[in-house]
């Protein structure tokens, strides 16, 4: 069985919600392992928010990780307000491991190949990069990565235009940062999935879901009750079916890097490239009726 971490930049947007449904599912179901959550963003609800959707899933108590400094990140307080007040919230953010160590500490215990998924900002990956030798592990955080860590799958990116800018990796300067850092010190494949391929994917909302769901609460008190663009969604889906191919894409391969001042990303096509980005093989209906039918 394969196993995943999963990095949110849960509350900067209801995708992030739609995509951890697929994976506590799948999780549930038994196809996959989810080991760990990290939250790239900080508000006091974040821990307790996620937590209790996680509950609303049936999925038992996971280990949750958050970067506390990212308060400058997240400034919205939508559904994490109703999932923290529910009732369900076992944990809060004193409770959460910092996100590095979390990383760390999954990836030193782990006896197999790990996958790890983002769908938000980059700075707890960068972190873990450049993560030194510690008590968790005699291992520096590139070396943890190489030994440990099988493949990443990113939602980041914009690859339809050279110099594309995309929210997860231009929003500030230490996103900027952590987008460089990532594409220049990972030792292992990163597929991206770009903001071109999730925008036009609607996916969720009213005329999927049914009333009474947590999940269309969710997406409701964010304003996108009847559906939201798919970017995470479409990113985790990809990752749980692990095969570009299979999952209904193909893909260039090169070299992604970041323009720290502006936050624009390029490309460079090689064979032999550790990065790699998506382009769909089929129309938007295909990807949305292949998310709903998980989510409903």
């Amino acid at each position: 069985m394969r196993s995943f971490i999963f990095g949110t930049d849960w509350g900067e947007d209801c995708d992030d919600v739609v995509a951890l449904r697929i994976l506590a599912r799948k999780h549930k179901a038994g196809e996959i392992k989810l080991l760990g959550i990290a939250i790239n963003t900080c508000i006091d609800e974040s821990a307790a928010s996620l937590d209790a959707f996680l509950a609303s899933e049936g999925v038992e108590l996971l280990p949750i990780g958050i970067d506390r400094s990212a308060t400058e990140l997240c400034k919205k307080i939508t559904y994490q307000k109703r999932l923290a007040t529910s009732g369900k919230a076992r944990i809060t953010n004193a409770d959460a491991e910092d996100g590095v160590n979390l990383y760390r500490r999954i990836l030193a215990e782990a006896t197999e190949p790990i996958e790890i998924i983002e769908v938000g900002f980059l700075q707890v990956l960068a972190g873990l990069l450049e993560s030194e030798a510690d008590e968790i592990s005699p291992l520096d955080g590139i070396e943890l990565v190489r030994t440990k860590v099988a493949k990443i799958w990113s939602m980041a990116g914009k690859f339809d235009e050279d110099g594309g800018r995309e929210y997860n990796i231009h929003k500030s300067e230490l996103t900027r940062k952590a987008a460089d850092t990532v594409v220049k010190k990972c030792p292992v494949p990163i597929t991206f999935l770009g903001f071109e391929i999730g925008f036009p994917v609607i996916t969720g909302g009213d005329a999927v879901l049914k009333e009474g769901d947590v999940l269309l609460d969710a997406m409701r008190d964010y304003g996108n009750g009847h559906g939201r663009n798919s970017w995470d969604p479409m990113t985790a889906l990809l990752a749980v079916i692990g095969d570009e191919e299979k999952a209904g894409y193909n893909t260039v391969h090169g070299t992604v890097s970041v323009d720290i001042a502006t936050g624009a990303n390029y490309f460079a096509k090689s064979e032999n490239g550790l990065h790699a980005y998506v382009v769909k093989k089929f129309d938007d209906t295909y990807y949305a009726e292949a998310i709903n039918k998980i989510i409903a």
